[in-house]
C-alpha cells in the first residue's frame, strides 16, 4: 500500500510539472509575440571581454539593431552578454532567454527583455520561433546542441530555411571539413545539406547576408 502511495505521488509531480512546462511556453510566447524581426545569437558563455570573439559578438549585434532587428540571446555571460550589451548601445530590443543552471549561467544587465526558463526544449523554441536568422561564435556544447538543432530542423522542413551562419573560420573550419568528408562523403546527408550553414567571419557581410534574405 505505501508502494502505491509513492507511485502516486510521482505520478500527480509528473503532472503538475506540465503545468510548469506549459507555463513557461505561455510567457515565452506572450512576451516575445511582438517582438519584430530578430536574430538569434548563440555562443559560449566562458568567453571574456578582453577577447576579440567577445568584441566581434558586441559590433555583430549592434549591426544588426542598426539594420532594424532585435536580438536574442541565452541571457548569460561571455558571448551572450556581448551580443545583449551591443543591441543596448544600438537602441534596439536586446532580449536575454536565460536558463536556471547549479553553474555558469547569471542573467547579463544588458538584456531590456529578460525571461527565464527551467527547461531548455522549451527556450530552443523561443530561440527559433522568434528569430528570421541564426548565428553561433565559438562555443561549447549548448553552442552545438543549437546549432545542430537548427539545422536538422531546417534539414527536415520542420522551420523555414533561414539562414545559419557561423562566425569564426579559425574555430568552425574543422568541423565543417569534418561534416563535408564524414557525413557527406558517406552519404549519411544529402549534398544540398551543406547548403544550410554558411561561414563568414565579417560581421558586416553577415548582416548583408541576413538582410538579403529577411525583409525588415
Amino acid at each position: 500500500m505505501e508502494k502505491q502511495f509513492i507511485v502516486d505521488d510521482l505520478k500527480l509531480g509528473e503532472s503538475w510539472r506540465l503545468f510548469r512546462i506549459m507555463g513557461e511556453f505561455v510567457e515565452g510566447i506572450e512576451s516575445l509575440h511582438d517582438l519584430g524581426p530578430a536574430v538569434t545569437i548563440f555562443g559560449s558563455a566562458r568567453t571574456l571581454p578582453t577577447d576579440p570573439v567577445y568584441q566581434k559578438a558586441e559590433r555583430l549585434a549592434e549591426l544588426f539593431v542598426k539594420a532594424g532587428f532585435a536580438v536574442i540571446t541565452g541571457g548569460g555571460g561571455g558571448v551572450m552578454e556581448a551580443a545583449n550589451k551591443g543591441a543596448a548601445k544600438a537602441g534596439g530590443p536586446s532580449v536575454g532567454l536565460n536558463i536556471k543552471l547549479p553553474f555558469e549561467q547569471a542573467p547579463n544587465p544588458f538584456a531590456d527583455l529578460k525571461l527565464e526558463f527551467k527547461y531548455f526544449f522549451v527556450r530552443k523554441v523561443m530561440f527559433l520561433k522568434y528569430a528570421a536568422a541564426y548565428i553561433a561564435l565559438p562555443g561549447g556544447f549548448g553552442t552545438m546542441d543549437e546549432v545542430f538543432e537548427v539545422m536538422t530542423l531546417i534539414q527536415t522542413k520542420r522551420v523555414k530555411p533561414f539562414p545559419v551562419i557561423l562566425v569564426g573560420s579559425d574555430y568552425w573550419s574543422g568541423l565543417l571539413e569534418w561534416i563535408q568528408a564524414r557525413l557527406k562523403g558517406g552519404s549519411l546527408i544529402s549534398p544540398e545539406d551543406m547548403d544550410i550553414v554558411q561561414l563568414i567571419d565579417d560581421p558586416e557581410k553577415v548582416v548583408a547576408t541576413v538582410k538579403r534574405f529577411v525583409i525588415v
